[in-house]
């Protein structure tokens, strides 16, 4: 909290992050705040950094250090607005150092620079400068067999379901596919939860605008990770295409997993 400072000074704040990811709640943001993403994790080539304010973002702007120079990532009127993510390409992977600037006010009023980041390890997707989109990760082209046999191996969540609708978001570039859930193999926190009354299972999975996801119908399985508290989609076979990849797999012992 800002309110913790002593009057008068003007030190920056250093605060170390020590996580992959994580999340940040700066109150009564004043003066300055130097963040350092340094994960424990040194063997893991981080190459980028993805940042998403919280909706009831205030009081300060977000910029990213670079050789010295500070670059601005989130103003606080766009934090406000959209809180949308920012994903920029990390140029010393073990060691990424962000700089909260409060924004000047005249009264005391509750404000809180939130923020939640994840840094990434794929390979320069990202581009060596500062870019604005939804996930840098998402891939749109079909997974092959062993990709598919991984993915249900290794996704944060993996669900057998239908596709109830899509809808399209062309100014944050996204898609979600609106998926009503069978079953539950795993999902690494509760997305896909039950309703009340009717008990089913619903939930929505992201995706990128450029992979022009259809609804088709019948019954697919759907894997991917998580992302700032959503799910976000990888391998999405039909249900019965993967069975016979993954049946076939089995009877050569080349599955990587017991499905």
């Amino acid at each position: 909290s800002g309110l913790s400072w002593e009057p008068g000074s003007r030190a920056v704040e250093q605060v170390h992050l020590r996580c992959t990811e994580g999340s940040l709640e700066w109150m009564y943001p004043a003066r300055a705040l130097r963040v350092v993403l340094e994960p424990i994790l040194a063997s893991v080539q981080h190459t980028t950094v993805c940042i998403k304010p919280a909706s009831n973002f205030q009081g300060a702007s977000i910029y990213v250090e670079r050789a010295g120079q500070l670059h601005l990532l989130v103003s606080e009127a766009e934090g406000a607005q959209h809180h949308h993510v920012s994903c920029f390409s990390a140029h010393t992977p073990q060691r990424v150092a962000l700089f909260l600037q409060a924004s000047p006010q005249r009264d005391i009023g509750r404000r809180m620079a939130s923020f939640q980041y994840e840094l990434l390890s794929n390979q320069g997707a990202a581009g060596p400068n500062v870019k604005k989109m939804a996930l840098v990760e998402a891939m749109c082209r079909p997974c092959d067999n062993v990709e598919l046999l991984m993915a249900i191996c290794s996704s944060d969540f993996v669900v057998k379901g239908s596709i109830r609708n899509v809808s399209h978001d062309s100014e944050n570039h996204m898609s979600q596919v609106d998926v009503s859930i069978q079953k539950v193999y795993r999902q690494k926190n509760r997305i896909f939860q039950q309703e009340e009354g009717s008990g089913e299972r619903r939930g929505p999975i992201r995706t990128l605008l450029q992979c022009k996801v259809k609804k088709g119908g019948g019954d697919f399985l759907f894997t991917g990770n998580e992302h700032f508290g959503e799910a976000w989609l990888g391998c999405a076979p039909r249900f019965k295409d993967f069975m016979l990849v993954y049946q076939a797999a089995r009877e050569r012992g080349a599955n990587p997993c017991e499905f």
